[in-house]
């Protein structure tokens, strides 16, 4: 392939920008057609970003001779019929994360890659990210010297009824679509960061449950995760705080300070050490998943290594399932 012609299956509110108008600004890289069961918003993104096809069959879309990569982007349940199909298909995949509903579901997926020996890649998007790569850069370079542990703390409101009423908020918290709740959205950003930081988890433990009874999905989640090097990842994700009280916060301590950053407002990181901060600024990016589809045509075109392989996509999911304890 000298090009990558894309079909996006499930053209929802995550390609609007965050995903979407990327494929077209991307070198080598070009969006043929959108996919959406329902055929008047698939036409009506179409016409909006100038896409020349669109399909309410996602077989139609697979099978369309013109298109040569797939971009799975509907909710997780749906992830693995999508992506093996493709497989089947002859074609490659990138499907959005979380990978699947749980790490039973994605290790169908990668197997079916690995077996078909067809290239597949999880958008863990945000280790493409300058803001996060700069994060990797001083953890390399042992700028707060040997790491001991890092806190992630994630604080979001709870949901009100009217918006658990509006679908595209409400199979976030459906785990028959979802796998499980918010935690299941959010987490695979900070799991992935930290395998990407850190390697492969050594040791794993968590509880979840359901404090709020908002709705069926667990709101609450909290446990560790030990690395090489005797690190030690200590998480709480709680969506059922007072407006005021919402975080987003993550440290990284060592031996000699510590990196301070948000996972979601990537405009500043704070280095200190030896008690002195020295903070590095962002600009926060048009298209925010266009650095790992860069990663990712590269990848498909034999140009570069696959930016997020099956199997780490397989760990992040099998760590959820271990802080869940599913």
């Amino acid at each position: 392939m000298e090009k990558i012609r894309w079909g996006i299956i499930g053209c929802g509110d995550v390609t609007e920008v965050k995903s979407g108008p990327a494929f077209n600004k991307v070198k080598n890289s070009e969006l043929v057609a959108v996919m959406r069961r329902n055929a008047e918003k698939a036409k009506d993104y179409a016409l909006r970003h100038h896409v020349p096809k669109w399909y309410s069959d996602a077989a139609s879309l697979i099978n369309d001779p013109d298109i040569n990569a797939i971009y799975v982007a509907t909710p997780p349940s749906s992830h693995e019929d999508y992506t093996i199909a493709a497989i089947h298909a002859g074609k490659p995949v990138y499907v959005e994360k979380p990978m699947s509903v749980d790490g039973a579901s994605a290790r169908r997926m990668a197997n079916c890659a690995s077996e078909k020996n067809i290239k597949l890649c999880v958008a863990q998007y945000r280790r493409a990210h300058p803001f996060f790569k700069k994060v990797k850069q001083l953890l390399d370079e042992n700028a707060i010297g040997k790491i001991r542990f890092v806190k992630s703390e994630i604080y979001k409101r709870s949901l009100t009824d009217e918006e658990i009423a509006v679908p595209k908020a409400a199979w976030r918290v459906d785990p028959s679509v979802a796998g499980g709740g918010l935690f299941h959205d959010l987490s695979p950003h900070q799991f992935g960061l930290m395998y990407f930081f850190f390697g492969r988890p050594k040791k794993v433990s968590g509880m979840s449950f359901n404090q709020a009874a908002s709705y069926k999905a667990d709101d609450i989640v909290a446990g560790n995760i030990l690395f090489d090097d005797r690190i030690l990842f200590n998480g709480i994700w709680c969506f059922n705080v007072a407006d005021a009280d919402e975080k987003d916060n993550c440290e990284i301590f060592g031996d000699r300070g510590k990196i301070s950053f948000s996972f979601f407002d990537q405009r500043q990181l704070d280095l200190t050490t030896n008690g002195e901060r020295k903070s590095f600024s962002f600009d926060l990016l048009e298209h925010v998943q266009q650095p790992m589809i860069e990663k990712v045509v590269e990848y498909f075109l034999d140009q570069g290594p696959n930016p997020c392989t099956p199997d780490e996509g397989t760990t992040v999911m099998q760590l959820i399932d271990d802080f869940t304890r599913k």
